[in-house]
């Protein structure tokens, strides 16, 4: 046993003098760039850079998080470009646009950084980009489960309220959810924007216009609590089934009051934690999962909302 024990500690020490100063850059404390597609205002990000912070201090990493103030796509690609320039341990980012992300990610994998991608995007688009994983939840598979329990419901004409339009992960979750009624997306997903007023407004218009609207579905709580502030005003609070993406304190609360029927938790706590941990093994000791991880999704409803509702915002 102590000669085969001896024989593994050989081979350790050589794996590590391939992979190159690996002690020497655990000593020094590895830094990490987490690079998000969310604008200031969106608050559901909060969960994840709070699972950043708790991930840096237990790791004894620093982690730096940055974002595009407006959410604006072309200055997500220059923060990407920017912080590769920087030769940082490792990126985590989101592949909130395919097209206009993959020059500055494939760009920074040439440059021999390690690469994580998160929330949006696929598994298919994180190995073309030539990361690591992908850590996230499969958007479309995740519209399509909302669908399959509005349809159980009766829900026939829905209304898709899609706060961030640029995104293609946001069609892929309203694509779905039209499929799974079987009935086609066209309009019945709307672009409200990310101002409260203005989203809450856009959805009074368009149950006006279509009153025989049974579903809603909301993507996230930026749309779901300005859409409950409207049916509040409509008087179609609790009469129409509503579905979200993300939990949020407003979410909770409207889960419990009966005007939302669940929210789909994609659990964001991972996505931010999952990462430093996994790229902090990878610099110290060369090892990471084979396979990507589904971090969602998982329902919340009137049944498990005691369970989680005082974790929203901070772990759920």
């Amino acid at each position: 046993m102590n000669a085969i024990l001896k024989s593994v500690a050989a081979a350790a020490l050589a794996i590590g003098a391939s992979l190159g100063a690996i002690t020497g850059a655990s000593a020094e404390g590895e830094r990490f760039v987490f690079v998000s597609h969310a604008p200031d205002s969106d608050t559901w990000w909060n969960t994840i850079k709070n699972a950043l912070t708790v991930a840096s201090e237990q790791m004894g990493v620093e982690v730096e998080y940055r974002n595009p103030p407006t959410g604006d796509l072309a200055d997500m690609a220059r923060i990407i470009e920017q912080a590769a320039a920087t030769n940082p341990d490792g990126i985590i980012t989101s592949i909130a646009d395919f097209d206009v992300l993959k020059g500055p990610i494939t760009s920074a994998v040439d440059r021999g950084i390690p690469v994580i991608t998160v929330n949006s995007g696929t598994v298919e688009q994180s190995k073309e980009l030539g990361a690591l994983l992908h850590i996230g939840q499969p958007e479309y598979d995740a519209g399509f489960g909302a669908g399959e329990r509005a349809k159980e419901a009766g829900v026939t004409k829905f209304l898709c309220v899609n706060h961030y339009i640029t995104n293609p992960a946001s069609v892929e979750r309203c694509q779905g959810f039209a499929d799974a009624l079987g009935v086609e997306l066209g309009s019945q997903m709307i672009d409200s924007g990310i101002d409260p007023a203005e989203i809450k407004n856009k959805v009074l218009a368009y149950l006006r216009a279509n009153p025989d609207t049974d579903g809603i579905l909301s993507l996230g709580p930026n749309s779901a609590e300005p859409t409950i502030e409207a049916l509040k005003e409509n008087g179609m609070a609790g009469q129409v089934f509503f579905g979200t993406f993300d939990l949020s304190a407003g979410i909770s609360a409207g889960i419990k009051e009966g005007i939302i029927n669940f929210a789909i938790d994609q659990q964001p706590y991972l996505q931010g934690y999952l990462p430093i941990v996994l790229l902090t093994n990878y610099a110290r000791y060369g090892v990471i999962p084979a396979n990507s991880i589904n971090s969602g999704p998982g329902f919340v409803t009137a049944d498990n909302i005691t369970q989680v509702e005082e974790l929203a915002g901070e772990y759920r």
